[in-house]
């Protein structure tokens, strides 16, 4: 298994859409909302500028993305991690969080949201990734945790 990661640019938004559509339907399916999902090319491309992005390619395959943005000196959110569903479980995910904390040497604090229902990603970001739950909030509809992994 080969994982490499490659800075995408506005070029890139449609594959980016069709990364996003396919990790987080079942997010909109389930919730009725996903902001993750259904984004215009025009939204695409400006969420590439404001939220640096990496797209992960398994065997050069384009499967999945990881973006980040520093908030301040030291602390980053994580916007965006997914994966494919057909790649999901291959440890991944887990590669792409081991990349950008290696990427942005800086970093004292990640921090991240995710909806707190959703076992599989609770489980992954606490057990796999190292990540604590620091509080929850309402984000629409969607009940979400935050995360947060210190160094």
């Amino acid at each position: 298994m080969k994982i490499e990661y490659r800075k995408a640019d506005v070029a890139d938004a449609e594959l980016l859409i069709d990364i996003y559509n396919s990790a987080f339907y079942s997010d909109y399916i389930k919730y009725g909302e996903c902001p993750a999902y259904g984004k215009t090319k025009e939204m695409m491309e400006k969420s590439i500028i404001d939220y640096p992005k990496f797209i992960i390619l398994y065997n050069t395959e384009p499967v999945g993305c990881i973006s980040c943005k520093k908030v301040e000196k030291g602390i980053y959110e994580v916007g965006c991690l997914c994966v494919v569903p057909e790649f999901q479980g291959k440890g991944i995910g887990t590669q792409a969080i081991k990349f950008v904390t290696s990427h942005y040497e800086d970093w004292d604090k990640f921090t991240l949201v995710t909806p707190i229902d959703k076992k599989e990603n609770v489980k992954f970001y606490t057990e796999k990734c190292g990540f604590d739950i620091v509080s929850m909030e309402m984000d629409g509809n969607v009940k979400v945790a935050r995360f947060v992994l210190e160094k």
